[in-house]
């Protein structure tokens, strides 16, 4: 038997539950993983709110998209992987579990420098940065960046990805003390969103490529402050996702305005984007160039915990669960 957090239904932290369950069985192309650590992240809230299901074919009621932990079981046609070996790996849903089974080829090995806290903070946040920021938004060598929300999982990833590979960031977080933090780890202005307008800072210094998870009232500020051929992606829209849209504009600057999200791609996209991300960022990891940033980390039976901290916004950087 292993232990797992589930919710029956849809609520606040109250609906979490620590329950037994059976052990997971491999099928032909995963490795069962002992887990040592899952990351929290904010899908997880708005998963456990009822406003996030897993996809079809992935458990329902067990939140957690990525993990790291020791490989317990192979199964039959696991080539990479051995018994022992220590990873950490991105789900679609169930890594609140003590033991998780997963696409061999959805696993990284863990970097020997890192904690196994440390390393289950890096599959969610890499994986969505690098697709979005350097794949979707193709960033060009003299490009410059603005990051909305660099405070979160998602920013502290994106500033110090963007900053090593040799882009200008820019960020908006919620105080000055996130702000000082935004460029301790490498972003060169952050703006306060609570005190700053970040339209009126940037409009006369325009950046080339936007990450906003915000939506809302965001989208024709954004619009205003990207040079021409500039990129917008959406990887959320927590302030609304319906816009108006000047056509006119984006067809004389030649904007790009896209949007992705991950946990529904396919198994093949996720292994190649595995395969891209070990070759371009573990070894700036491993070189210590790139540092996880862990806030807090948790006992498991403290999930209630873990999530009313998540919701609260006062963290910056990663919230992690241990077992």
């Amino acid at each position: 038997m292993i232990k797992g957090i589930i919710y029956k239904e849809p609520g606040g932290v109250d609906v979490l539950t620590i329950v037994e369950m059976e052990r997971p069985e491999c099928k032909d192309n995963e490795v069962l993983i002992k887990v040592v650590a899952s990351g929290v992240n904010k899908p997880d809230i708005f998963q456990r709110k009822g406003n996030y299901n897993a996809p079809a074919g992935v458990v329902q009621n067990i939140l957690g998209l990525e993990v790291s932990g020791v490989i317990e079981e192979c199964g039959k046609g696991v080539a990479r992987w051995k018994v022992g070996d220590q990873v950490c790996a991105l789900l679609a849903g169930g890594g609140y579990s003590s033991c998780v089974v997963v696409d061999e080829n959805h696993c990284l090995p863990k970097p020997a420098n890192l904690s196994f806290v440390e390393a289950a903070s890096l599959p969610e946040v890499i994986f969505t940065v690098w697709h979005n920021l350097f794949q979707r938004g193709g960033l060009l060598n003299d490009d410059r960046i603005l990051i909305h929300g660099g405070s979160g999982g998602i920013g502290v990833a994106a500033i110090q990805l963007a900053s090593i590979f040799g882009h200008q960031v820019y960020v908006t977080a919620g105080n000055d003390d996130k702000c000082q933090k935004c460029i301790d780890l490498g972003a060169t202005v952050a703006i306060n969103y609570n005190t700053e307008d970040f339209e009126g800072i940037l409009k006369s210094n325009k950046v080339d490529v936007i990450l906003d998870s915000i939506g809302g009232s965001y989208f024709e500020k954004n619009i205003n402050i990207l040079r021409t051929d500039g990129r917008l992606i959406y990887i959320n829209a927590v302030k609304g996702a319906n816009v108006q849209l000047n056509i006119g504009k984006i067809m004389k600057e030649r904007l790009t305005i896209s949007g992705s999200t991950l946990r529904n791609r396919d198994a093949q996209f996720k292994a190649d984007l595995a395969n891209e991300i070990e070759r371009n960022v573990w070894p700036k990891i491993e070189d210590g160039l790139y540092k996880p940033v862990i806030y807090k980390s948790f006992s498991y039976d403290n999930v209630a915990i873990a999530h009313q901290l998540m919701e609260r916004g006062i963290h910056f950087g990663k919230i992690v669960l241990e077992w």
